[in-house]
């Protein structure tokens, strides 16, 4: 019986630089980061202290997600301000479709802690979605990674989309992914209801699916159990992708 062949989510050139940047970043960080790279989850596992949206709290996420990452707690400060910071828009690494940052990264000399740690801001409204909010700290903190250890430079035209990829990389794509996209519901009064969708970093969906059917296809995964974790989009998506290149595999 003649069958149909599975089509990618995504067009050739974004596939030919996803290919490559999974290439680049194994040359940056060695192939063995991704072979052994643990998946994170969104569940009480992988994130079993209490979280309540305070400073303390955050801090301890931020350092869990430090540890996935292999990154040494003691480089970062953390810092969080208010939605009204309007004037920190353009030092934004991670910005909404609003272009208004959920999360800061400063690692330039001017205005790193004397110490010589590195800031890692983040908008308070962040707090409030906690998948949004790992999905931040992982960019922010992925630009420490690629960034502050010298193996990317700001002039490199593709860092930011770099560092998004970085989090699949690195086992923590579902968070990522599952915020490309993220919905709200608005209560305006009097019974009426709206809702709006906001772009949340660099990648899209259907980009975040090819990646991520790419990171389990190198790590020789066959529908992983991690694959329930993601929305109903990028699951659809890493199907598709995952068909792909199982048909298409040299």
């Amino acid at each position: 019986m003649l069958g149909f062949s599975p089509k990618l989510p995504v067009g050739e050139e974004e596939r030919l630089w996803l290919d490559s940047g999974f290439v680049r970043l194994e040359a940056m960080l060695g192939r063995k980061r991704l072979l052994e790279a643990e998946v994170i989850l969104p569940d009480a596992a992988h994130f079993p202290d209490a979280f309540d949206g305070s400073e303390a709290s955050v801090e301890a996420l931020v350092h869990r997600i430090c540890e996935y990452m292999q990154i040494d707690k003691t480089r970062i400060k953390l810092e969080i301000f208010p939605d009204e910071a309007e004037e920190l828009r353009e030092n934004s690494l991670w910005s909404i479709a609003t272009n208004r940052p959920a999360g800061i990264y400063f690692g330039h000399e001017s205005v790193m802690e004397e110490d010589g740690k590195v800031v890692i801001a983040l908008k308070s409204s962040v707090l409030k979605d906690p998948m949004v909010l790992v999905a931040t700290v992982a960019h922010e903190l992925g630009h420490l990674i690629l960034l502050g250890d010298g193996h990317l430079d700001d002039s490199t035209p593709d860092h930011e989309p770099m560092t998004d990829l970085l989090t699949v990389f690195l086992g923590l794509g579902i968070f990522t992914a599952n915020s490309a996209a993220r919905f709200q519901q608005h209560d305006h009064g009097g019974g009426w209801h709206s809702w709006s969708m906001r772009r949340l970093g660099y990648l899209t969906q259907e980009v975040y699916g090819y990646a991520l059917a790419k990171f389990a296809a190198e790590r020789g995964e066959v529908k992983p159990e991690w694959l329930q974790h993601l929305s109903t989009n990028v699951r659809a998506y890493f199907k598709r992708s995952s068909a792909w290149l199982a048909k298409n595999a040299s």
